[in-house]
């Protein structure tokens, strides 16, 4: 079957989470969702205000996240956070685990973690993605993670925050977001009707097609102009 505009752009959570960006770019990143038909933006917590009012009753999704880019809160400090955006407007809520507490192989402060956020957003009718930062953790913590998810049946787990650098030998920090490796272990060990975002270092068309090919169905991007303009042309020139 042949990939439709709406395949690729409904794939696309347009990420504006950067730390740097103004208000008037957070306004302008909203109205870019909204002229591109993504199927969110995930937007900097305090802003939700604009996003509503820029995307309310727009196809388009209204997003936050919890605990970004690190994961440390404690668990009710998430929860009042998830609160609070919720509140604001969220439809959607993007939330880090305690990396620590994986790393630790402490699974029942995780499993309670993500349980009461998810029971939270449930109740809410909010949408719940969580955050592993991968390049953090290990096969054996990604596995416990997928299955930990899937058995609360969490909408989605994801693989990165875009954020989540890690310090190399050379003493450089650097991060690798959503690899090939990572997406085909989170795919062989997640369960319906749980599903995979991938985020971090996602900038052309060819790494969404290459996303969706291997299973993953919502992906965060800062790219959504350059990848989503990319596909209108290739589907105008039949050369998709």
């Amino acid at each position: 079957m042949a990939i439709t505009y709406s395949d690729i752009a409904g794939m696309i959570d347009h990420s504006l989470l950067h730390p740097a960006l103004t208000d008037d770019q957070l306004i302008e990143g909203c109205e870019t969702a909204l002229q591109y038909r993504t199927a969110s933006v995930c937007i900097k917590p305090y802003a939700l205000p604009f996003a509503v009012s820029v995307l309310s009753g727009s196809p388009v999704k209204i997003g936050t996240v919890v605990s970004f880019p690190h994961g440390n809160c404690d668990t009710v400090v998430k929860e009042a956070e998830a609160e609070q955006a919720i509140a604001d407007g969220a439809q959607e809520i993007d939330m880090v685990i305690n990396v620590g507490k994986a790393l630790g192989g402490n699974w029942d402060f995780i499993e309670y973690e993500v349980m009461t956020i998810w029971q939270l957003a449930k109740e809410s009718g909010v949408l719940l993605k969580v955050i592993f930062e991968n390049d953090f953790l290990g096969e054996e913590e990604i596995i416990e993670l997928c299955k930990i998810c899937s058995s609360l049946e969490v909408p989605y787990v994801k693989t990165s925050t875009g954020y989540g650098f890690v310090k190399q030998p050379n003493g450089f920090y650097a991060y690798k977001g959503a690899t090939l490796m990572d997406l085909e272990l989170m795919k062989e060990f997640v369960t319906p009707p749980t599903k995979i975002k991938a985020a971090g270092g996602i900038k052309t068309l060819d790494d969404v097609l290459l996303m969706r090919s291997l299973g993953v169905s919502r992906v965060g991007t800062t790219s959504t102009t350059a990848i989503l303009g990319e596909l209108r042309t290739r589907l105008e020139n039949n050369t998709l």
